[in-house]
């Protein structure tokens, strides 16, 4: 209770001095944030970052980042920071969910909540979990069949978190494969697939940032830096590693124990805990998940190309570079939830009063990713509000030059960590891809570092709370938000340490005047990575299953 009463007292003498400041110091309100462009342009997310993994709790952690933006943003005018949180045309909260392709993201997780509700309901999950309890036998069967799902479903990052976890969840709880671990799959094969998938929302993102009076051809700079993007390629060689050789560490270890012992969750934080009852009927069969799963995953893919001018004559490659991913799972979301209600009555598994009590039980199911979804993209537009972008920018141009046999590693380390602060892997894209062209306009160092760009993006979204795969990756496995970020960062940082030797070995090689050896870098850090895991295993031993 006094450490209660503290607390509200120092909060209130916050704003007391916020309220003084205010009344008394009102030019500052209308001048250029001090922190403009500058280190502390990076305050905000590492503060929320920071105590989300220190008190593991999300919500609070996000809206001090948040404040903090605003202040900062205000020049600690307390009038300001309340219209720039909120109203802020560029990254307030108001404006952020006005936005079309966000409120899109936002209806498509109700959509695919209200799918999963119905799903249970009709016994489909049930029977679907019986069924692959027949044909899976081990938890290693377990895994590697989320994994090859996710690696199925490559068209997009957000549709390969949400599908995959609502499919397999109930094979994966029944081998008691944790929570955590389930989102760290979701998660390792969502973004890591998609980057390296010629035909996806990514490519398309990637190739729109290259510049168009660059005269170089985006599509074919992407498909030239699949082999040099290591991050993508080793997650998955990580995956398999740890799946395979039975190993796990850090807080995971802990968490895969008490699944073992029949506790998915291990921490009181259990969000998603009232949606987990599967409901067992006598004529429910496979194919009431199956289908309505298949009907989803090829209405919003045809959707997608659909946004992109396919049915106008745009090639099939063209219309998904120039394809609308938020209207396109929407629609293909619409035509699901349609179709399983026909079905469902065709069927007889569920009466109308029960396909409407689904939809309000899919919205609260889903509350929980929309809450911190809202604040991440809040906080990410405080961010850019302060000009961190044009902060990492200045630092990768005025480097450049000076070190050039480091670049690929440098540009991995700085887009991992721009990707980290901001939650964003695109916006990485969209402001170091045009640096690199312009230090390298051509050749193979300019794919090798825009591979290390990619690689060093999709390394820090990955690991990031406040990124939107991230949440979305807890939201599909019905894993508390913090719990599936501090399982999966010790992971994140061994990939992520390798890829630095094999970026410093490219840029030793080019440096040398050895670049056509370069293609050695990726077998190297595999042969690598499998040692690491080996080690961790002796030390560590493996899982008793």
């Amino acid at each position: 209770m006094k450490k209660k009463q503290l607390a509200m007292l120092a909060l209130l003498a916050i704003l007391a001095v916020l309220l003084a400041v205010t009344i008394w110091v009102p030019g500052t309100a209308g001048e250029e944030p001090w922190a403009y462009a500058t280190i502390f342009s990076l305050l905000p997310p590492v503060i929320a970052i920071g105590l989300a993994l220190v008190t593991k709790e999300v919500y609070t952690s996000l809206l001090a980042g948040i404040l903090a933006g605003g202040l900062l943003y205000s020049n600690f005018n307390l009038e300001k920071m309340l219209n720039t949180i909120f109203f802020q045309e560029e990254g307030g909260m108001v404006y952020k969910l006005a936005d079309a392709w966000n409120m899109g993201i936002l209806v498509f997780l109700v959509m695919l909540g209200i799918l999963v509700s119905l799903l249970n309901k009709a016994g489909g999950s049930a029977a679907f979990g019986k069924w692959a309890s027949k044909h899976i036998k081990t938890r290693i069967g377990a895994q590697i069949s989320v994994m090859l799902l996710g690696v199925l479903i490559f068209v997009d990052d957000y549709f390969n978190c949400l599908t995959v976890g609502s499919v397999m969840r109930p094979v994966t709880d029944r081998h008691k494969v944790s929570r955590a671990k389930l989102s760290y799959i979701i998660d390792a094969t969502a973004a890591p697939v998609c980057i390296i998938a010629p035909i996806s929302s990514w490519a398309a993102a990637v190739t729109s940032s290259v510049p168009a009076d660059s005269g170089i051809n985006g599509f074919a700079v992407f498909l030239e830096t699949i082999p040099y993007n290591l991050y993508a390629i080793l997650t998955l060689v990580m995956l398999l590693g740890v799946t395979l050789l039975r190993v796990d560490f850090g807080p995971m270890a802990v968490h895969e124990r008490n699944a073992i012992a029949g506790d998915l969750f291990t921490t009181i934080g259990r969000p998603y805990e009232g949606n987990e009852e599967e409901i067992q009927k006598e004529h429910a069969h496979v194919l009431d998940l199956v289908l309505p799963v298949v009907v989803l995953i090829s209405s919003c893919i045809i959707a997608m190309i659909y946004t992109g001018g396919f049915f106008d004559g745009a090639s099939f490659v063209d219309a998904f570079a120039s394809s609308d991913a938020s209207v396109g799972l929407v629609l293909g979301g619409a035509v699901t939830l349609v179709f399983t209600f026909i079905y469902y009555m065709l069927r007889d598994v569920l009466s109308f009063q029960e396909f409407t009590e689904c939809i309000p039980e899919g919205f609260r199911s889903m509350i929980a990713p929309i809450l911190i979804l809202s604040m991440a993209w809040t906080l990410s537009g405080m961010t850019n509000l302060l000009g961190a972008k044009i902060f990492v920018a200045d630092l990768v141009a005025g480097s450049a030059n000076a070190m050039q046999g480091f670049l690929p590693m440098i540009i991995f380390l700085v887009a991992a960590l721009l990707a980290f602060a901001t939650g964003t892997s695109w916006g990485t894209f969209s402001i170091l891809i045009p640096i690199v062209i312009g230090v390298f306009p051509g050749g193979q160092m300019m794919i090798i570092s825009i591979a290390s760009c990619l690689a060093g993006a999709v390394c820090g979204d990955h690991c990031s709370p406040i990124s939107d795969t991230t949440i979305m990756a807890s939201a599909g496995g019905h894993c508390e938000h913090v719990n599936h970020v501090t399982t999966q960062l010790p992971y994140v940082l061994v990939v992520a340490a390798v890829c630095l030797v094999g970026y410093f070995l490219i840029g030793v090689l080019q440096a040398i005047g050895a670049s056509a050896f370069s293609w050695i870098a990726l077998p190297v850090c595999i042969v690598l990575l499998i040692c690491v895991l080996f080690v961790i295993r002796a030390k560590t031993g493996k899982e008793e299953i």
